[in-house]
């Protein structure tokens, strides 16, 4: 049996699995898609696949709309050519439950895929013909945190960008350039609104997504390249709402492949793109999902609050990824990572099985973090963080590992640890000081980029892009070298670029480099560290409700 349209007929899949079908006539939905599209989004990976386009599948299912998505793949045509087409846009989500069991269900909301290339004149000109729609609600967006930089570190504009700036509208080669091109011919072909919607995990994504086009229309506008009124188009007439998404979508599982080969399908092969990204025809998530979006769209949207998204204020918005990012999940991940490669594991799940790193976490979360946590008021702090140590991090369906989470930590660092350590300082009754267990996880971070694991062999540093910097100022460290620590730390320890804020300021700076000066002491220094902090430490089982700051 192959994975395409006429699955969705198929007695045989009824029959002989539990896979779940749409309930909704797809040839109608895709006729009223083409003839009125309301939702195109760029960036179709398995975020999109397995959380956006269930969510309007959902709505399909119930009646509660008539369209589906259009999905386009902001740069290269590999996804489209060897993922989407084939298999008639359909995608398979398998759920992973955190008791072993799958959940499968066939995600039919997405009706056409496109690729966004000038040079690909027949999908651009689609493109275009459905971003000129006056029925258009929604350009949404996944293309992560990277897809909306138009700027080098140095300042610099990248060279497709400075190549936009230079030629206008009608020959882009950058993604932000092509967006605000299609904007361009929209307001052109009637200046109708439309909200652009970044479902990116990045800080203040809406914001960051206005800021990148308005930065091109204006150069624009100044090189007489385009109408002057087209700025105010993009200020009055379209809306940039912000969002937070949190979804666990790891690479396919070889496991999910072989039970999908057992259903019957003989087309489960995985896909690695050129720049080493793996696909499949199906998309193995979490069941935890969370959406909060900020409700300011200027054309309609769909009624995706009766799926469980979370429509508010943009203020609310950021306390929620505030909450996330600054104490409940991302910070825990980060120690998870780091402690995960100097200890040898190579899963999040089988960390959450050593009590050590348990406690740590738990820690971090609960003693140290949810005392400066903002309640946003529509996610209860304490369940969310509860969710992530009980249910989402031991989840050993999930397949993600340290060295994954641990890519570009010296850009997470900040926010994640930072912005704790930062409400400590400003705290009329909470003293930086105190800290132990962010500070004991700043240290092991530095221990990391030794590159030394903890029974003092070499392992492969995950990316990142400070990582030659970081490494030239540690030096050659060997475990048992008798070293001036402080020489070598106060550079890194002192950079407010990297933490926000300068780590001897807070009263911290000398207590990570005894940790460090710990961890380096001898083989199993980590773990015999960790030891000595977390012995006396039981793991949490109940205490107080924290204190909420708003």
């Amino acid at each position: 049996m192959y994975f395409n349209e006429e699955c969705l007929t198929s007695q045989e899949l009824v029959n002989k699995t539990n896979i779940k079908l749409p309930l909704f006539n797809r040839r109608q939905v895709k006729e009223n898609t083409k003839k009125n599209p309301k939702w195109i989004h760029f960036g179709p990976g398995n975020i999109f696949r397995a959380f956006i386009a269930n969510l309007q599948q959902s709505l399909l299912d119930r009646g509660e709309d008539d369209c589906g998505i259009i999905a386009v793949a902001p740069n290269n045509s590999e996804i489209i050519d060897k993922i989407y087409r084939p298999h008639d846009n359909l995608s398979l989500l398998v759920t992973m439950n955190a008791d072993g069991s799958n959940e499968k269900k066939i995600i039919a909301s997405i009706t056409e895929s496109l690729t966004c290339d000038m040079q690909n004149k027949v999908d651009w000109e689609r493109i275009e013909s459905i971003c000129i729609a006056g029925s258009l609600q929604i350009m949404s967006f996944t293309i992560t945190e990277k897809g909306y930089k138009l700027k080098k570190d140095n300042g610099e504009y990248l060279e497709s960008v400075k190549q936009d700036l230079q030629m206008g509208p009608s020959q882009v080669k950058s993604f932000m350039g092509k967006i605000t091109s299609l904007l361009y011919k929209r307001y052109l072909n009637g200046a109708k609104p439309v909200s652009l919607v970044s479902m990116d995990n990045c800080s203040h994504n809406g914001i960051v997504l206005h800021d990148a086009i308005l930065d091109i229309a204006k150069i624009w506008i100044d090189r007489n390249l385009v109408k002057r009124e087209f700025q105010q188009y993009l200020e009055k007439n379209i809306t940039y709402p912000c969002t937070m998404i949190d979804k666990i979508t790891p690479y396919p599982s070889e496991k999910i492949q072989e039970e999908l080969k057992q259903d019957g399908f003989n087309d489960m092969d995985f896909v690695v793109s050129s720049r080493g990204s793996k696909y499949a025809p199906f998309v193995n998530a979490e069941k935890t999902e969370y959406l909060v979006v900020e409700d300011s769209f200027i054309n309609g949207r769909p009624a995706l609050e009766k799926t469980g998204v979370i429509f508010t204020d943009r203020a609310t918005v950021d306390k929620v990824e505030k909450m996330k990012v600054c104490t409940c999940l991302n910070p825990l991940h980060t120690a998870l990572a780091i402690f995960g490669c100097l200890l040898g594991y190579t899963s999040i799940s089988s960390e959450m099985n050593s009590p050590l790193l348990r406690k740590l976490v738990e820690k971090i979360g609960y003693d140290e973090g949810m005392k400066v946590v903002i309640d946003p008021g529509v996610i209860l702090p304490k369940e969310f963080i509860e969710k992530c140590i009980n249910e989402r991090f031991p989840n050993s369906a999930i397949p993600d590992t340290p060295q994954r989470i641990a890519c570009d930590t010296s850009q997470k660092v900040a926010i994640r640890f930072g912005e704790t350590i930062k409400a400590y300082m400003k705290s009329n009754t909470l003293k930086s000081e105190d800290l132990v267990y962010i500070p004991l996880t700043i240290a092991a971070w530095c221990r990391y980029l030794l590159g030394i694991d903890d029974k003092g062999n070499e392992f492969s540093i995950s990316p990142d892009p400070l990582l030659e910097v970081l490494q030239s100022k540690l030096g050659n460290i060997n475990l048992g070298d008798k070293i001036n620590v402080h020489n070598i730390l106060e550079d890194i320890l002192s950079d407010s670029k990297i933490f926000g804020v300068n780590l001897y300021d807070a009263g911290i700076g000398e207590k990570i480099e005894g940790y460090f000066l710990e961890m380096i002491s001898k083989k199993n220094g980590v773990e015999i560290t960790l030891n000595k902090y977390l012995k006396s430490v039981e793991s949490f089982t109940g205490r107080n409700s924290p204190v909420c700051f708003s």
